[in-house]
């Protein structure tokens, strides 16, 4: 069965210590379905993935990534990560909002 999950949220810029990331956070309905569906693999697979992370794909405009989502440790936000390549290629700038579909 192929969810389909499609939010407009903001892009953060997180400068770490071997670079800046941007990030798109799920909050809310998006995350509790992302945490459902990490919570299945688990009953299914009997365990769970790297970091708790769920694969998917993810398209914001024209382009579209194979990717996983991460949860936030204290909190119920999930986080994607977005390339540089992607914020190129679609013209986008830390602050600005976009949807975001991801297809898990």
């Amino acid at each position: 069965m192929t969810e389909t999950l499609t939010a407009t949220r903001p892009i953060t810029r997180w400068q770490g210590e071997r670079g800046t990331y941007h990030l798109v956070t799920f909050i809310e309905a998006q995350a509790e379905a992302l945490a459902a569906h990490a919570a299945l693999y688990r009953l299914e697979f009997g365990r769970r993935r790297g970091f708790g992370s769920v694969k998917l794909t993810a398209a914001i405009g024209e382009t579209e990534w194979r990717t996983s989502v991460f949860p936030q440790k204290k909190s119920s936000e999930w986080v994607l990560l977005v390339s540089q390549k992607v914020m190129k290629r679609e013209g986008l700038a830390p602050g600005e909002r976009v949807e975001v579909t991801l297809t898990l």
